[in-house]
């Protein structure tokens, strides 16, 4: 009861800031107590915990929303509304992928396997290179969009189901972001110290925001788009439980939802445009 009392939507929505320190602090609470009572399954555990951590938060939030949603009918005020819930969702999603980043840079080698074995795991799999060729580049810019729609039609069907579903895969997004970022970092401080013989703190802060850099690229807009999703499904599943089922208000909710959906793709084609085109171009 200690976590989850820390903050709740409307002090969220008027320091939205505060969502990285939080988001710092779940992460790190809960990856140390994975680590200490179910190390050998702590990479998927740290994940449960700090989900369970902001259930609270994230369902509360999508009942203030779905309030949003009955009461304000002019809908560039509403979408207005809902990019206040969004921001300090993106901000605790931040504090996520920094806590997983910076513990995966800092932890000793022997613990690393125990605590993030199932995303390095899902990294290799997926990590799949682009090279110069057009038609290649959009073979892997089809396959790196249906792979987002997917997990998009995740996040909703997990919202809608679950009601604060979508913060697990998005929890689960950040973890594996984090280790990727964490990894690029690591590997170029060996390397430059092996180089260079020293190690010097500007340079390795140097490199971890150039990691931080190359992942929000194409992050920002891919990470958003789930939120808006997760953020819709959440929004109907919260008016079915109110009964508002075949009513004009529920009308009106399925039609903000449904914008909100539009938005999420439209902002995964550009975050797909960007991981193919933009982010190799740079990196």
């Amino acid at each position: 009861m200690v976590l989850e009392s820390l903050t709740n939507p409307l002090q969220a929505e008027r320091n939205p800031f505060k969502m990285i320190f939080l988001g710092l602090l779940y992460a790190s609470v809960a990856l140390f107590v994975s680590l200490w009572i179910f190390r050998d399954q702590a990479s998927l555990v740290m994940v449960f915990l700090t989900v369970m951590a902001c259930i609270p938060l994230f369902y509360n939030t999508l009942k203030l929303e779905e309030k949003k949603d009955i009461t304000i009918e002019k809908e560039s005020v509403l979408l207005k509304e809902h990019g206040k819930a969004l921001e300090f969702l993106m901000f605790l999603f931040v504090g996520f992928t920094l806590a997983f980043a910076i513990w995966y840079v800092f932890l000793p080698s022997d613990l690393l396997q125990n605590a993030f074995s199932t995303q390095t795991q899902t990294i290799l799999q997926i990590n799949s290179g682009v090279t110069g060729n057009a038609m290649i580049k959009f073979g892997v810019f089809s396959k790196i969009l249906f792979n987002n729609i997917k997990v998009l039609i995740f996040c909703l069907l997990f919202a809608f189901l679950y009601g604060a579903g979508a913060i697990f895969i998005l929890t689960w997004n950040a973890s594996v972001i984090g280790v990727a970022i964490g990894n690029f970092v690591r590997t170029n401080i060996s390397t430059l110290a092996e180089t260079h013989h020293l190690f010097i703190v500007g340079n390795y802060l140097h490199i971890f925001s150039l990691g931080l850099l190359r992942y929000a690229i194409h992050g920002i807009p891919e990470i958003l788009s789930y939120f808006v999703g997760g953020l819709a499904g959440g929004i109907i599943s919260i008016a079915v439980i109110r009964h508002d089922f075949g009513t004009k208000k529920f009308e009106h909710i399925v039609l903000d939802s449904s914008e909100l959906i539009i938005l999420s793709l439209v902002l995964l084609f550009v975050g797909a445009l960007l991981e193919v085109y933009v982010t190799p171009l740079l990196f």
